[in-house]
């Protein structure tokens, strides 16, 4: 039995999860991890709309912004706990995905781009405008994440949480694109046209997966709220979007792990960077732009072909060798 690229991969991020709390991090370590897990998992689903099935996302900070704010009106307003405040939030982000899919899904290129931008800036103008409600560009605070009379404090705590869900998105999305309905998006995003004529339903597929997508989105949403414990319309706005689908451009399209690759270093880049003050953001531009240009399908798949093709040829190598050493064996006994 081989092992499998994924499962080795499975196997590493494990590794790297269990062991970063036995480095004795601090809160601010703790703050940075949980907020990459947080992210990762978003990118994760959105890379399966956008990497898989080849539909652009610009507006996808809106699912996210929705989750939070639907955690965070039910329980300030209405009394909700966390909890189902976090399911309902998730099974309403889930309807309006699955009702505005249809129709911006017929678009393509730049005019389904367009419609999702547009989702987004609506979204941020309802949270901004409903003061009443999200308390408007002041923002509002968000009550502790709390589930069957217990609260969840401290940075161990959420990182632990944060830790599993990254790694079961991890599992199930690996799992989806190796099924057949992740090789059904994967030939959708080569060519519709070829996909509905060889039977593949190319409308309900990319429905689904924009509806998982959205509800991956809105739960993390609701969890960041809980976590910071503040929440403000800029957690829906533009930015945001942005940041997501440079995420997954800069780890790699198609690329579970270049999701999270993509998510680690765009949450830490600027953390790193603020030494520098003043230059920050053209250090930022400058390490991205250098990405892009050197590892134009994203930083994992770039380093996959790097390292498959010189194991290639060494293998080639080693069997001409091989093939020498054999025909040297070979013409001895001849002329013995």
């Amino acid at each position: 039995m081989t092992l499998q690229p994924r499962h080795a991969g499975l196997g590493v991020l494990a590794v790297v999860l269990l062991a970063f709390p036995c480095f004795g991090p601090d809160s601010f370590a703790y703050d940075l991890a949980i907020r990459v897990a947080i992210n990762a998992v978003v990118v994760i689903g959105l890379n399966l709309l956008f990497g898989y099935a080849g539909q652009i996302s610009l507006g996808h900070a809106a699912f996210f912004g929705f989750g939070a704010y639907a955690s965070a009106i039910l329980t300030t307003h209405f009394a909700w706990t966390p909890l189902p405040a976090l399911l309902a939030g998730a099974v309403a982000t889930g309807l309006l995905a699955f009702v505005i899919a249809r129709p911006i899904l017929r678009l393509v290129g730049h005019h389904l781009a367009m419609a999702t931008l547009s989702l987004g800036l609506i979204a941020a103008i309802v949270f901004n405008n409903e003061t009443r409600w999200t308390g408007g560009s002041d923002g509002m605070a968000v009550m502790p994440l709390s589930a069957f009379g217990l609260d969840l404090s401290g940075e161990p705590a959420w990182y632990a949480l944060v830790a599993v869900l990254l790694f079961i998105a991890t599992w199930c999305a690996l799992n989806l694109v190796e099924s057949p309905a992740g090789r059904a998006l994967q030939a959708i995003r080569g060519s519709e046209v070829a996909a509905r004529t060889v039977g593949i339903n190319a409308v309900r597929f990319k429905t689904r997966v924009f509806v998982l997508s959205a509800v991956l989105a809105s739960v993390m949403g609701s969890l960041m709220a809980h976590y910071v414990g503040f929440l403000t319309p800029a957690a829906a706005g533009l930015s945001r979007s942005v940041e997501f689908v440079m995420m997954v451009v800069l780890g790699g399209t198609a690329s579970v792990f270049g999701s999270i690759v993509g998510a680690g270093i765009v949450t830490l880049l600027p953390q790193l960077l603020h030494a520098f003050e003043s230059w920050e953001t053209l250090l930022l531009g400058v390490i991205l732009t250098a990405a892009m240009v050197f590892m134009r399908a994203g930083i994992v798949p770039s380093l996959h072909a790097i390292f498959a093709g010189r194991i290639g040829r060494a293998t080639r190598s080693g069997r001409r060798r091989a093939d020498d050493a054999a025909t040297g064996r070979s013409a001895s006994g001849s002329q013995a």
